[in-house]
């Protein structure tokens, strides 16, 4: 079955460049025209921290994956959220009854595939992947992380244990009867990082600082009450551990963030790519595709989130250029939660 990867950036081109490498039939989608003529000329490379392999591959713009006009079997999705609605319409023609699609994405964009396709073509994922595109034809890969596939509504089929199967030539994937539960623990740990994204530190040395402690916690827990609420359990994963954040156990919160922050020194992307976005590609984030619709649950379930609301706030003025990034937005964070 051949495999399409719809966005060959960050994760797009990682996990396709390993199936490739390993003999699966792959190609790459994307609408960044300079990245699809390096991946066709000279392959696509990935740059990791003590190595570096280049693999040839087939690539095209959408518009030459519409002109091709063969019908697509297994789609990974992985563009940006704000992308998703746009991305799945140029493909929709050329789906099958036996198409899918897999959402190798951030926040709960399933549900957006599912109103173009019906839930029953879309096959929920959960990736905490390191990586950034760097330039035409070259990924850097600076973090293993995990990786679970699971139905939407539960359960694991035959489809996913063959998807879980291939990727296995990437790393360790897994199958879940609970994917949700990733997402939404996904979430609350993609609130805080995002929120070191509003300054110019790194993951590890604000996570590291005991003057953000409060404002971590604070952070988290505001979108794990809301999946709480919604009758989820928030899974942990690359040890994040969403049962410690809920426990309000300030002596286990600290020994569990130390163990991460440990992680997170010895990768060699030590800022988000929201982080990136904004500070060198100087574009919009996917942050409001992400975080709105867990403030809308949030509200539909009777939770104020104000600090979830004034993180989407701050990253929307830093797109507008009305807000600097600095540690400063992390003290205005604070007072929003007193609020």
């Amino acid at each position: 079955m051949k495999t399409t990867i719809v966005g060959a950036g960050a994760i797009g081109g990682v996990i396709g460049a390993f199936l490739a490498k390993a003999g699966y039939e792959v190609e790459f989608v994307d609408v960044n025209e300079e990245h699809v003529k390096a991946m066709k000329e000279s392959g696509l490379t990935i740059r990791e921290k003590d190595s570096t392999f280049t693999v040839p591959v087939q690539a095209y713009t959408v518009k030459e994956l519409a002109e091709k006009g063969e019908a697509l079997e297994e789609v990974f999705l992985c563009v940006k959220a704000l992308h998703t609605s746009e991305a799945v319409r140029d493909i929709k023609d050329l789906l099958t009854e036996q198409s899918y699609i897999v959402s190798f994405q951030n926040g709960l964009c399933e549900y957006e595939i599912a109103e173009e396709i019906g839930l029953d073509r879309t096959v929920g994922c959960f990736i905490n992947l390191f990586a950034d595109y760097q330039e035409p034809g070259l990924i850097e890969y600076g973090g293993v992380g995990s990786l679970y596939i699971g139905e939407v509504e539960g359960g694991i089929s035959s489809r996913v244990e063959r998807i879980v199967n291939k990727l296995s030539v990437w790393g360790e994937a897994k199958a879940t009867e609970n994917i949700l539960g990733y997402l939404w623990g996904k979430l609350s740990y993609g609130a805080v990082l995002t929120a070191t994204a509003t300054t110019n530190e790194t993951i590890a040395d604000i996570l590291d600082d005991p003057g953000y402690f409060d404002l971590i916690v604070n952070t988290a827990n505001e979108v794990l009450q809301v999946a709480v609420k919604k009758g989820i359990v928030p899974e942990g994963f690359d040890d994040w551990e969403p049962r410690v954040i809920l426990s309000k156990e300030p002596d286990q919160i600290r020994k569990q963030l130390s163990i991460l922050t440990e992680r997170l020194r010895n990768y060699t992307k030590t800022r988000t790519g929201i982080w990136r976005d904004l500070a060198v590609r100087k574009r919009k984030t996917e942050v409001p595709e992400q975080l709105n619709p867990v403030i809308l649950e949030g509200e539909k379930s009777g939770f104020e989130m104000p600090i979830t609301t004034k993180i989407v706030t701050m990253i929307q003025e830093i797109e507008q250029g009305t807000r600097q990034m600095q540690t400063e937005n992390l003290d205005e964070l604070k007072v929003a939660f007193i609020h």
